[in-house]
């Protein structure tokens, strides 16, 4: 038998990084099995679908390392649409389906409580298909729905405690649980591998295939994905978007690892490893059962790491999106005549060192293309204080005098003149840190004043000065 797993998403809004886990554990297996992973589209909710919401699942997906023409699809559910209807047809001449008109009102007319589930009164009456009658699937009255999940093990459901379930609404088209079942079917899907939040509808899906006459697959319900109040993330409350992070210059290594973690870990005290471990050593018996927290300050931290590995070649041209901007990320401050490729080359790997993801490399090196820096004007005033202005002075006239313009000869001068003063290196750079770049951050000092140049460098602390007058 060949393993075909199925990624199944919904084109409604951006790429959910959940989703994306899901996507990478599906895409493992059916890799680790020598089997086929399926990309299907779920387009049937045609008032909130969008076709750009399609082609960002798939250029999520072809970031994260899934690309376009390695998988098999994409299909559309909406494609589909005839063979659900077949399906709910058949259920229904089957006898595993009956029609029934009760709105919920008449429900809780006769069971006295909003809260209970359906009652089963036209279980038994006969009624026909008609006009805005809903079409509802005939659970057995006894026995237990068994669930093989490669996770959690065998979870058993008592068939009484589930409700005759709706499988067709009363306009005649199928509900998503039928649907989904129908599609996976036709796909000749084995293995579905998705979140626990589906697990309440999985008995209701494997009878399903089992009334319509087909073994179900083998199931595998991974662990939710949590928020720091260990509630499931939301659209609505948290920073999911998978595009996001891409946007903010998470790199896409980091992220598959970050997220392979969440509920399972590889050999070892380990959790940056090459994805050919990961690749390797991923199993799904052995993902954890409790909740996974994504955590955006570790996987900060992971990203940090990676940018750190790269070769510094790899890392100028992983920052040319942010030095040069694009359709998704906003333009830098500066203007494309004024970007400077060999000052960048001159200070990449002090960069490097320092950044967390890749956006933060314009507030590192901005200072360098821009005709005078960006003053943050809180850094102005907590650094600018008495004694600042003839400090300044004190930096122009001494290097001035310098014969080499050098990171080492302007930090020994400075230093110098500190001295005299009777501080140390620290405080004295502080002002002329703040007058050349702007800020009381960023890249080494003295190798920025370097790269910027003796007369741009000496322009802005003259120019710094003169606003202290």
């Amino acid at each position: 038998m060949t393993v075909r797993v199925r990624f199944a998403p919904s084109p409604t809004g951006m790429f959910h990084v959940g989703g994306a886990r899901s996507a990478l554990q599906n895409w493992i297996y059916a890799k680790q099995q020598g089997g086929v992973f399926v990309l299907r589209i779920e387009d049937t909710d045609a008032a909130r679908n969008k076709p750009e919401w399609t082609e960002g699942i798939l250029s999520a997906l072809d970031w994260i390392g899934i690309s376009r023409g390695s998988y098999e699809g994409p299909y559309f559910q909406s494609a589909n649409a005839g063979e659900h209807r077949a399906a709910a047809a058949r259920l229904y001449e089957s006898d595993r389906a009956y029609y029934c008109d009760c709105t919920r009102e008449d429900v809780q007319a006769r069971t006295g409580s909003q809260y209970q589930g359906y009652d089963g009164y036209h279980r038994d009456l006969g009624l026909g298909p008609g006009e805005g009658r809903a079409l509802r699937f005939r659970t057995p009255d006894e026995g237990t729905t068994v669930v093989v999940d490669l996770i959690r093990g065998e979870p058993t459901f008592e068939n009484k405690l589930i409700e005759d379930f709706v499988i067709a609404r009363g306009d005649g088209s199928p509900v998503f649980l039928l649907a989904n079942v129908v599609d996976d079917m036709t796909m000749g899907i084995t293995h579905v591998i998705r979140a626990e939040e589906h697990l309440p509808n999985t008995p209701k899906q494997q009878l399903l295939w089992e009334a319509l006459g087909v073994k179900p697959p083998i199931w595998a319900h991974v662990p939710v994905v949590v928020n720091e109040k260990r509630q499931k993330l939301s659209k609505r409350r948290d920073k999911v978007a998978l595009e996001a992070y891409r946007d903010e210059g998470y790199l896409a290594g980091a992220m598959r690892n970050y997220l392979m973690l969440l509920g399972w870990a590889p050999s070892g005290d380990r959790e940056i490893v090459p994805w050919s471990v990961i690749e390797d050593e991923f199993r799904l018996d052995e993902v954890n059962l409790s909740s996974a927290f994504f955590d955006e300050k570790k996987l900060r931290a992971f990203n940090g790491e990676y940018i750190r590995a790269l070769p510094v070649a790899e890392f100028i041209d992983a920052c040319q999106p942010w030095l040069t901007g694009t359709e998704t990320i906003a333009p830098p401050p500066w203007q494309p005549e004024e970007f400077d490729a060999d000052a960048f080359a001159a200070v990449a790997l002090l960069a490097q060192t320092r950044i967390a993801v890749l956006s933060e490399i314009v507030p590192n090196v901005d200072f360098l293309f821009l005709a005078s820096p960006l003053i943050d004007e809180a850094a102005w005033t907590k650094t600018m204080k008495d004694g600042s202005a003839e400090l300044l002075d004190d930096a122009v006239a001494a290097f001035e005098a310098l014969e080499s313009w050098d990171a080492e000869s302007l930090k020994s001068t400075l230093e110098a003149v500190g001295a005299e003063r009777g501080l140390k290196l620290g405080k004295t750079q502080a002002p002329v840190r703040v007058a050349v770049t702007g800020r009381t951050v960023g890249l080494p000092l003295f190798e920025s004043l370097e790269v910027l140049g003796r007369e741009r460098s000496l322009t802005r602390i003259r120019a710094a000065r003169l606003r202290l007058v």
